[in-house]
């Protein structure tokens, strides 16, 4: 994708790529870019004949109103898909969440603070020096926690559903592929462990769908029970995983080369292969993998919504049942990699009080 990108947006890539920023992380910046230069085009803001042709004149130049237009555009955008919008009866209007619009506007500001402080023309000057987004503040959600809580529980899953939903994926889900697609049936094969360690690993361990990602060979301890990951500002992390969510990792692991044809080289954990080619398994990917199997497990209930959890929602799902289990505050802070105690607190309010204790107990409680 880069080569579409101006090339002062690959030069702000490479910055980050020696920074050790992950490429999970990178690609994402270059979706959120992707939607900027676009709609810098689309509303005549440049008049140029591609986003490659844009000079970050036209950046220096924005104006605040333009750029809050910008965010009022991603936040009202019908972000359907023509499939969805064209089917009979169409799906309902759906917009990007605060968490999406303020993912985009980070990325943005990432962009704008490297072009105006880190930049070296000829002269030895930054490219330019007028930040507008440095005047967009991040708008913040009041509420309440009690209805923070109130949300985060509507929106996990339960600590007695985790392994119905792990069993689901082990047995039941093949058979309904087997009754209705044969072709289905025979690529969930191919794909099961792999799935199946995923999903359980994001439940037994709380990491963000990134850091599942950006997962290699090399940061599994099985001894310890514990991965090496990458955190957001690409610190470096170790997290403590549920012994069940590990045999499921060895069981994908023992098939991998079989299933994938990977060679030494590929190092990510989790891969898919396409046109041939072994290559990483994307963000967007498994985001995708996760609300469909989440929809299928619910889909069996009478009352079910309709609608699959995000791998956002299966950390949420985590740290209810670490709470739940009598873990502190602290020491889920430690595990889900926040720099702050405030974020981590919007989960004291589903109960309430140690590292490896809490991992057993909650390994305990859902095999009873």
């Amino acid at each position: 994708m880069l080569p579409q990108m101006p090339d002062y947006v690959q030069e702000y890539m490479r910055s980050k790529r020696r920074a050790k920023y992950s490429p999970s992380s990178l690609l994402g910046y270059v979706h959120e870019y992707l939607k900027f230069f676009n709609w810098l085009l689309s509303e005549g803001v440049a008049d140029y004949k591609d986003i490659k042709s844009i000079p970050y004149s036209v950046l220096e130049t924005l104006s605040k109103e333009t750029v809050e237009l910008y965010r009022e555009h991603i936040e009202n955008e019908d972000i359907r898909t023509e499939k969805e919008k064209t089917k009979s009866p169409p799906a309902p209007v759906r917009r990007r969440s605060k968490d999406a619009v303020d993912r985009n506007i980070n990325a943005l500001k990432s962009l704008f603070s490297y072009l105006t402080t880190e930049t070296e023309n000829e002269d030895g000057e930054c490219y330019f020096y007028r930040n507008v987004f440095s005047k967009i503040k991040q708008r913040k959600e009041q509420e309440t926690a009690s209805r923070r809580a109130a949300k985060i529980s509507s929106k996990v899953i339960k600590s007695n559903e985790i392994s119905d939903f792990i069993q689901y994926l082990k047995f039941d889900y093949e058979k309904v592929l087997e009754a209705t697609s044969a072709k289905m049936y025979k690529a969930y094969l191919k794909q099961k462990e792999r799935d199946v360690a995923m999903i359980s690993l994001l439940l037994g361990s709380g990491i963000r769908v990134s850091e599942l990602a950006s997962l290699t060979l090399q940061d599994i301890n099985f001894h310890t029970r514990e991965i090496d990951i990458i955190r957001k500002g690409n610190k470096e992390d170790t997290v403590l995983v549920l012994q069940a969510a590990l045999e499921e990792l060895k069981a994908y692991l023992r098939v991998r080369q079989e299933r994938f044809n990977t060679k030494e080289s590929d190092i990510y954990v989790f891969v898919s292969k396409y046109k041939g080619m072994v290559q990483p398994l994307s963000v967007r990917s498994i985001q995708t993998l996760v609300s469909k199997y989440t929809k299928e497990f619910y889909d069996q209930n009478e009352f079910s919504t309709g609608k699959g959890l995000s791998p956002h929602k299966m950390r949420h799902s985590f740290a209810n049942d670490w709470i739940l289990q009598g873990g502190d505050i602290i020491t889920l802070r430690d595990q889900l990699g926040h720099s702050s105690i405030e974020t981590t607190s919007k989960y004291t309010n589903l109960s309430r009080d140690e590292g490896k204790k809490i991992i057993e107990k909650m390994e305990e409680n859902r095999n009873k």
